[in-house]
């Protein structure tokens, strides 16, 4: 009779699955340059929604007395050549900045579809008519081409934002134009038409919706491109013009004073560095956890 040996005891200690102790995975989106970059668009958003939070003064009050005050704590960034004060300048231009660079963003990025879907959907002409156009808007430097429409038709808010707006509109479009190329032959898109689906419907509810979100993380970037496509035409002179606190009109004004008050540049400038820095600083963090989430 064979006598069976017992199976040697396993002395090792009985694992749980790792599964449930793995910690959770840090998404780019909780790392602390994300929220410092989030609060700071937050401050300049709440300064442009309700500027008299943050600032009491008014920005354009006239205090010849107190022209080129130093930075102090009754002025934090000083006064101008008029006394007037530039925090609450730089606070109250932060509406107009913003105004402006939203809307050149919208302008773009309209203007950008509509020449994307013509040349994506239009047929072989279309497309080829659309891409001259893309490619003749890309020959002029974008702050050229947005220098030449503000000496055609004036100084104004509304001229600096559909000025910045088209020439941000090559880029968008061929962004736009590419998609709309992938996203057109998807097999969900064969499908919607295989179910009968009008094209109309097709255009509305597949083919726009896919086409824009991969964009949507741009926004962010081209928000801060145009304000600092803004503030250089306000700083050549060529946008908002004073006394209206705007932050490159504010640097146009202070350039003629650097040496004796650098204050009047330095504020308007770094406000501007650090929220385009902001808005690049979210839009990369979410491009990165739009990725991983795909990845995933």
């Amino acid at each position: 009779m064979t006598i069976l040996a017992p199976a040697p005891e396993d002395t090792a200690p009985a694992q749980a699955p790792q599964a449930a102790f793995r910690p959770a995975r840090r998404t780019p989106l909780h790392s602390p340059g994300f929220c410092l970059a989030l609060g700071a668009v937050a401050v300049v958003a709440l300064a442009a929604v309700a500027p008299g939070l943050l600032a009491h003064q008014d920005p354009l009050e006239i205090h010849l007395a107190e022209s080129f005050d130093a930075p102090s704590l009754q002025h934090p960034f000083g006064t101008d050549q008029s006394g007037r004060d530039v925090y609450s300048r730089v606070v109250h231009g932060a509406g107009q900045s913003l105004v402006i660079g939203l809307g050149a963003t919208a302008i773009g990025l309209l203007g950008a579809l509509a020449l994307g879907l013509a040349g994506g959907l239009g047929g072989r002409f279309a497309d080829v008519a659309v891409t001259r156009v893309i490619e003749v808007l890309y020959a002029f430097p974008g702050i050229l081409l947005a220098l030449i429409l503000i000496a055609v038709y004036g100084n104004s808010a509304m001229t600096q934002m559909v000025a910045v707006g088209v020439a941000s509109m090559p880029g968008y479009a061929r962004m736009v134009r590419g998609q709309v190329l992938s996203v057109k032959g998807a097999l969900y898109v064969e499908a919607a038409r295989s179910l009968g689906h009008s094209p109309l419907r097709i255009l509305l509810r597949t083919i726009l919706p896919n086409t824009f979100r991969p964009l949507t993380v741009l926004i962010t970037l081209g928000i801060g491109q145009a304000i600092v496509w803004a503030a250089a035409l306000g700083f050549l002179g060529m946008g908002v013009q004073p006394p209206t606190a705007e932050w490159g009109a504010m640097l146009n004004a202070g350039r003629n004073y650097i040496q004796m008050a650098w204050w009047m540049d330095f504020f308007p400038g770094i406000t501007i560095v650090l929220f385009t820095l902001s808005l690049t600083v979210i839009g990369r963090h979410l491009q990165r956890a739009t990725d991983s989430g795909a990845a995933r």
